[in-house]
């Protein structure tokens, strides 16, 4: 028998249940993990109400994207893995059909990943979906170099503090937002040039000021909403504005006169876009992993739950106080 988390039904964070179910073994192409941590993100709260891309398949639904443990049983026609590996998931499968949440869990084999040396199983359970969302907005899409103004709104979640690393890798000027006078010195710690207190300072005035009028040529947004109309005012002309989520929860207009006069680019993006391309993954993955061994990205960990706390540890994202990543230990 496993432990598993499912939902029977859509709801907040008491509808995720422990349930104990027959292990199954791996199929084609198939690896079971033993897992020891699990990472947790936006998507997996959204998908366990029903608001998510993807909508789980029947109901009771597993749930969970990143988790790292050892790998416990190999399918058919896998390779370059072996009973005993350590390895972390990487997000790239249907959660209702693949979700990581439990004590154990079966993934596609091309959705996971030997991790450095240097990274304990908590760290590991946090790098994916941050680093590879960054990555492609960054560095796949836009290609940010020495000179370019990125703007990271929401700067205190896993992302946020992914893109820092990654802009200032890159040698970009990373102008990070947040609503909370109390996160600000945090996120320069982390690396971030500046840091706007949104609900102190006046974003489009301290961005301009930043930049000395040129604005951010690249913005990586998971707020959305009206919010998006600052944005605009706040980007560079030919600059572009990612949105990769909707924490407003409201509709997002289109920026219409500021993109005309700009020629400014909003597009909706998602990890998917790097994970779904096998090349594309092959890439990030490499980019990523080379930069963890180094030491040259490290990832944030906030708190870490029990599994057993793991509804507790749902809400505790829905507060939006965290700094970085929550984890829960299996």
């Amino acid at each position: 028998m496993a432990r598993v988390v499912r939902f029977h039904k859509f709801g907040g964070p008491d509808v995720l249940q422990i349930d104990d179910i027959p292990a199954r073994a791996p199929g084609q192409n198939e690896i079971r993990l033993k897992v020891v941590a699990i990472g947790l993100n936006r998507a997996e709260c959204l998908f366990r109400e029903g608001k998510y891309l993807e909508r789980p398949r029947e109901l009771p639904s597993l749930i969970g994207y990143e988790a790292s443990g050892v790998i416990d049983a190999i399918g058919e026609g896998v390779t370059g893995f072996e009973v005993g590996d350590k390895v972390s998931t990487i997000p790239s499968f249907p959660m209702s059909k693949y979700g990581v949440y439990g004590d154990y869990c079966i993934v596609p084999a091309i959705s996971v990943s030997h991790f450095p040396d240097n990274l304990s199983f908590e760290q590991a359970a946090s790098i994916w979906m941050q680093y590879l969302t960054a990555y492609g907005a960054l560095i796949q899409y836009s290609r940010i170099m020495p000179g370019d103004y990125v703007l990271i709104t929401a700067a205190s979640s896993s992302v946020g503090y992914a893109a820092i690393e990654l802009t200032k890798a890159k040698g970009a000027t990373c102008i990070a937002t947040t609503r909370a006078q109390d996160k600000k010195q945090r996120l320069l710690d982390a690396g971030a040039h500046h840091v706007i207190v949104t609900d102190e300072e006046d974003l489009v005035a301290r961005v301009n000021d930043i930049t000395k009028g040129h604005g951010a040529d690249v913005i990586l947004d998971p707020v959305a909403g009206p919010f998006i109309k600052k944005l605009a005012e706040a980007a560079a002309s030919g600059g572009v504005i990612y949105e990769y989520g909707n924490l407003s929860l409201s509709d997002t207009p289109f920026p219409m006169f500021q993109a005309l006069n700009k020629g400014l680019m909003v597009r909706g993006y998602s990890m998917f876009e790097v994970t779904s391309k096998p090349d594309r993954l092959e890439r990030a993955r490499n980019f990523v992993y080379n930069g963890l061994k180094s030491g040259a990205l490290k990832p944030v960990i906030d708190r870490v739950f029990p599994l057993e706390q793991l509804a507790d540890a749902h809400r505790y994202m829905e507060s939006n106080v965290q700094h970085g990543k929550i984890l829960v230990k299996v």
